[in-house]
């Protein structure tokens, strides 16, 4: 505490608080705020007011004053900031002759204030320098104090430039040579040709304007194929556990659910093609199953697909194995394992729809979300959830968590993705 303070003492009167009620045409006492030079006490300041006035109030009044160096004026935009960023002042004025506070009526926006020296009003800006200046300048001040790092970097930097008034009279041979190494360069339209050539998905149509054609049936499944294999078993059995046991792979919730609806008789006239897709897939799911394993054994995948007819089981290997040279074992291959998922998952989508729920595959695949919502992205789908209205449309019963992949037409495949420069 201030020794020097006077403690006010018992009972003396206390200041009257009073609200001023000065007419709005006199601005009254106005803040002002100084940023950089603070002005001599002694100096004087005029208020003046818009010619255009945003509303009738003291914001919109400007301050100006000097002193024989310095102009100080109000800076109107960093006001009105900070007057919209809610910095106002309420202004209180103590009259000691009555000992009484008179509180203004309206709070004040502080005005911010520049400055301006006299001396230097009539002097030219310079003109910013140009990047090469910029550059001659940086190199100066890197060779004269630059470690040894720096000078070494600076010399190679140098070296490195090319000298555009020496390439004047070779500049038409570079570009001949140039023109001469582009003609074996594909086209945009041959580099997207030969990028769909080699997608690891069915053959596709990218004019297709149905979801059914962008993947025709028989170019998956071979016509002789498709009409070798045979649904008379399914005719003489009379449960769905019966129907499930004569598929080449059994334990797939995706199947199972599937063949509840369709190996019925009275499924409906899609009956007969869905069931046809249900088996054959259901052999996709028995070869990919015998394909993961370390050692492929082509005896032992025959057995097991020994229901089927010949020409469905050789079309299965033709397609999806690969022989070495000079060799006459089958192996199953990175590039031959995702081939036969994409057009498992291509055949999914035509029994589903083209709606399939990737978290059933996955499970039954036993391969991760990702890979699954991947793989149906190469075929051109959109995986995500769907509202209630799309699962409406769809005829889904699943819930709004579950994610499918859905392919309409025509087919829009996701572009490569660029390497970023370092």
């Amino acid at each position: 505490m201030n020794p020097t303070s006077k403690k006010r003492k018992r009972g003396q009167e206390q200041p009257t608080v009073t609200i001023s009620t000065a007419s709005t045409s006199s601005p009254g006492p106005l803040l002002a705020i100084y940023p950089a030079i603070q002005p001599p006490s002694s100096t004087s300041f005029k208020s003046y007011k818009l010619k255009k006035p945003r509303s009738d109030s003291a914001d919109d009044i400007i301050i100006a004053g000097e002193t024989e160096q310095v102009e100080f004026v109000t800076h109107e935009e960093e006001s009105r900031k900070a007057a919209e960023f809610g910095c106002r002042y309420i202004v209180a004025l103590h009259n000691k002759r009555t000992g009484t506070i008179s509180l203004l009526p309206s709070s004040k926006s502080p005005q911010i204030l520049q400055r301006t020296v006299k001396a230097l009003k009539s002097a030219q800006p310079s003109d910013a320098p140009t990047t090469r200046q910029y550059q001659q300048a940086r190199t100066a001040l890197g060779e004269t104090f630059g470690t040894k790092k720096a000078k070494a970097a600076i010399r190679a930097q140098e070296r490195n430039k090319v000298d555009v008034g020496a390439m004047e009279g070779v500049m038409d041979y570079v570009m001949e040579g140039i023109d001469k190494g582009a003609q074996g360069l594909m086209t945009t339209e041959e580099a997207k040709e030969a990028a769909d050539t080699n997608r690891l998905i069915p053959p596709f149509s990218t004019s297709a304007t149905e979801p059914e054609d962008i993947y025709p049936l028989h170019k998956i499944i071979p016509e002789t194929e498709w009409k070798a294999l045979s649904l008379s078993a399914f005719d003489d059995t009379s449960s769905d556990k019966e129907r499930i046991a004569l598929l080449p792979h059994s334990r797939s919730n995706w199947l199972n659910a599937h063949m509840h609806v369709w190996g019925r008789p009275d499924s409906g006239k899609d009956r007969k093609k869905n069931l046809k897709l249900l088996l054959y897939i259901s052999a996709l799911f028995a070869f990919h199953n015998a394909a993961g394993k370390r050692d492929f054994n082509a005896d032992q995948t025959r057995e097991r697909l020994a229901t089927l007819p010949s020409n469905v089981v050789d079309g299965l290997f033709s397609r999806f194995t690969e022989k070495a040279r000079d060799s006459t074992s089958y192996q199953a291959t990175s590039t031959t394992k995702t081939l036969l998922l994409t057009n498992l998952f291509a055949l999914c989508l035509k029994v589903d729809n083209f709606a399939t729920k990737v978290e059933t595959l996955s499970h039954d695949l036993s391969i991760s979300k990702d890979q699954v919502n991947q793989l149906f992205k190469s075929l051109g789908c959109k995986v995500s959830k769907l509202s209630d209205r799309e699962r409406a449309q769809l005829g889904l019963s699943d819930s709004g968590d579950s994610k499918f992949a859905v392919l309409r037409a025509p087919v829009a495949f996701p572009q490569l993705r660029q390497k970023r420069r370092n």
